[in-house]
């Protein structure tokens, strides 16, 4: 299971509101606001979809350049052994395996910034 959406590069959130049953995001990694919701799966990827493409036509039409995310996104090989146990680690804290990379690379390089 993974709790984001993507559509033309743009990255959501995705989360659900038991009081309100709604699912509701915000598209992540960029300054600009960029929400939408759905009380369905299916719904909640359409206005996901609909948001985005009315934030790019609201660029287009006011000659703004889109924010575009980092990248973000490189492959890397491990040996299955460590991608097992990274994998149940980060099930165990309730994290995406991303997450789990994400936050380990960040411990790491924050480490060595303070070196």
């Amino acid at each position: 299971m993974k709790n984001t959406l993507s559509y033309k590069n743009y990255v959501g959130t995705v989360e659900f509101s038991e009081e309100d049953k709604v699912f509701f995001g915000k598209v992540v990694g960029i300054p600009d606001s960029i929400s939408f919701e759905g009380d369905t799966v299916e719904s909640l990827i359409a206005d996901f979809h609909e948001a985005v493409d009315e934030y790019l036509e609201f660029c287009r039409e006011n000659g703004k350049e889109p924010q575009q995310q980092y990248k973000g996104s490189f492959n890397i090989r491990i040996a299955p052994e460590l991608h097992r146990k990274a994998s149940l680690d980060a099930m165990a804290r309730n994290m995406s395996l991303n997450s789990y990379v994400e936050e380990a690379i960040e411990m790491r390089v924050t480490h060595n910034a303070a070196l």
